[in-house]
C-alpha cells in the first residue's frame, strides 16, 4: 500500500480546477440503469469509488466504457438484480443500488456496505421507504433482500425522520419508474440531489422540488438515456481552500460553484482569510496568523457539512485561540485527532465535542489515515508541519480526491506519494 510523504512549512500558491463530485457521481451512475440505451456522463473523478461503483454496474449487465473524466454506461444488457457481498464492501455509499436495482428489475439482493468506519450508517430509513412503496423486506444468509415482483412499486409519501441523503437518493431513484406520485418530507437538500435529479429529469422523470425539503417525483412509464455533467465537488474545493488557509497562502478555485461551499468560506472567514467569489471562480489569501473559530456545528446542508469536519480541526490546531467543533452526524468521526496529537496539537474530546487549543506549530510525524476526510485533514497538517510527515493508509484518500499529491504539488507543496 502507498504512503503520502509531506514535506512541510511550504506556502502553497496557484490556481486549480475543482473534480466532479464524488457524492453525485455514484448516484448519476446507478440511476443510468434505469434509462433505456447509453447515458454519457462527463466530468466524472478519476477515484476508487468511481471504479467501485463501475464494477457493480459491469457485473450487473451494464457496458461500461471510460475516457477520462467521461464514462459511458449502456444499460441495455441488464440481467442480474444482485450484488456481492465483495463489491458492496469496496465503497461505502454502495447501498444507494437498493434504488436503482429495484426499480430496474423488481428486486434487489444486496448485503450491507462497507467503506469508512466513520459511524454507523443505518439502512433502515431506506428499508422501511422500499416497504412504503410496497415492495416486502426480508433477510436471508446475510442479505436483504427487496421484493416488488408481485405488484410493482407505487408512489407513496414518506416523511424522514432525518433528512439522509442516501435514503433521499434511494427513494428519488425507486420512484421515477413507480406507478403514481410519490412525496418525500425532510428530504436531504445537498447540492448532489439536485445534480441527480437533473440528470433523470433529463431522462424524462418528473422529479420537482430538488434540493428542497419536501420532493415530489411523478412516476413514469419509461426513462430515455442522455448526456449530463457531474457538478463540481464542494468538499474538495472545501479542502484546498483549506490547505491554502494553513500555509499562509493564496489559491483560485476554478470551475466550482460558489454556493456550494458557502458553509465552509463563513468559516474562513472568521479565520481571517480574505475570500472572494467571482462567477465560477473563489479566490482564498491566508492572513500572517489564523484566528480561532469559535464555534462549528457539523449539520446537514446548508449546515456545516461533516464531510469537512476534519480538515477544519486541521486548520484551529494552529489558529490562535480555542475552537470548539461539534460533530452532530456521525459519532466516529473523531478518529483523526489522536493523530494530529502526534502533531502536536491540543485538543480534548468530550463525547461529540473537541475543544482544540491553537499551538504555535505542528511537527511532522508518521500517522494512519482512519478515514477518507481524515487522511486529508492529515496530509493538510503535514502541509504546514516543521519537518517530514508520512500518512499511511493512504487507500481512505484514493476513495474521494483525485491525484491530491500532484494537485497539491502544482500549488507548490513538497508532497510525493511512495511506495511502501
Amino acid at each position: 500500500m502507498d504512503k503520502i510523504v509531506i514535506n512541510g512549512s511550504k506556502r502553497l500558491d496557484g490556481e486549480i480546477s475543482v473534480q466532479g463530485a464524488k457524492n453525485s457521481v455514484l448516484p448519476i451512475l446507478v440511476a443510468t440503469l434505469l434509462a433505456d440505451g447509453v447515458s454519457v456522463i462527463h466530468n466524472c473523478p478519476i477515484i476508487s469509488d468511481v471504479d467501485a461503483t463501475i464494477k457493480i454496474l459491469r457485473y450487473l449487465g451494464c457496458i461500461v466504457t471510460r475516457e477520462g473524466h467521461t464514462i459511458t454506461v449502456d444499460s441495455s444488457g441488464v440481467n442480474k438484480n444482485d450484488v456481492p457481498d465483495e463489491l458492496m464492501r469496496e465503497m461505502r455509499s454502495s447501498i444507494v443500488f437498493l434504488g436503482g436495482i429495484l426499480g430496474r428489475m423488481g428486486k434487489a439482493i444486496l448485503s450491507t456496505p462497507g467503506g469508512c468506519e466513520i459511524g454507523l450508517r443505518p439502512i433502515d430509513l431506506h428499508l422501511s421507504s422500499m416497504e412504503q412503496f410496497g415492495a416486502t423486506v426480508t433477510t436471508e444468509n446475510g442479505y436483504i433482500v427487496c421484493s416488488a415482483e408481485e405488484n410493482g412499486l407505487h408512489g407513496t409519501r414518506i416523511t424522514l425522520s432525518f433528512p439522509s441523503v442516501g435514503a433521499t437518493e434511494n427513494i428519488i431513484l425507486a420512484a421515477v419508474l413507480a406507478k403514481g406520485t410519490t412525496i418525500i418530507t425532510n428530504a436531504a437538500r445537498e447540492p448532489e440531489i439536485s445534480d441527480l435529479a437533473d440528470f433523470l429529469n433529463r431522462c424524462g422523470a418528473r422529479i420537482h422540488g430538488a434540493g428542497d425539503s419536501t420532493v415530489t417525483i411523478e412516476g413514469v412509464s419509461k426513462l430515455n438515456s442522455t448526456e449530463h455533467t457531474v457538478i463540481p465537488d464542494r468538499i474538495v474545493a472545501s479542502t484546498y481552500m483549506i490547505a491554502a488557509a494553513m500555509t499562509n497562502g493564496r489559491i483560485c478555485l476554478k470551475d466550482i460553484i460558489p454556493a456550494h461551499i458557502g458553509p465552509t468560506i463563513q468559516p474562513l472567514r472568521e479565520a481571517g482569510c480574505d475570500v472572494t467569489v467571482n462567477c465560477r471562480k473563489v479566490s482564498l489569501i491566508a492572513p500572517p496568523k489564523l484566528h480561532r473559530i469559535r464555534m462549528i456545528r457539523t449539520m446537514p446542508y446548508p449546515g456545516f457539512p461533516t464531510d469537512v469536519q476534519a480538515q477544519i480541526m486541521a486548520l484551529t490546531t494552529i489558529a490562535e485561540g480555542t475552537s470548539v467543533i461539534i460533530e452532530n452526524i456521525f459519532e466516529s468521526r473523531f478518529k483523526h485527532i489522536p493523530e494530529l496529537v502526534r502533531m502536536g496539537a491540543k485538543i480534548r474530546i468530550e463525547g461529540r465535542v473537541a475543544v482544540i487549543d491553537g499551538v504555535e506549530r505542528l511537527y511532522g510525524a508518521e500517522v494512519i489515515s482512519p478515514d477518507l476526510r481524515g487522511g486529508a485533514a492529515l496530509v493538510l497538517a503535514g502541509l504546514c508541519a516543521d519537518g517530514i510527515t508520512t500518512v499511511r493508509n493512504i487507500s481512505f484518500i484514493d476513495r474521494g480526491y483525485e491525484d491530491f499529491e500532484n494537485n497539491l504539488s502544482m500549488l507548490n507543496a513538497d508532497v510525493r506519494r511512495k511506495a511502501n
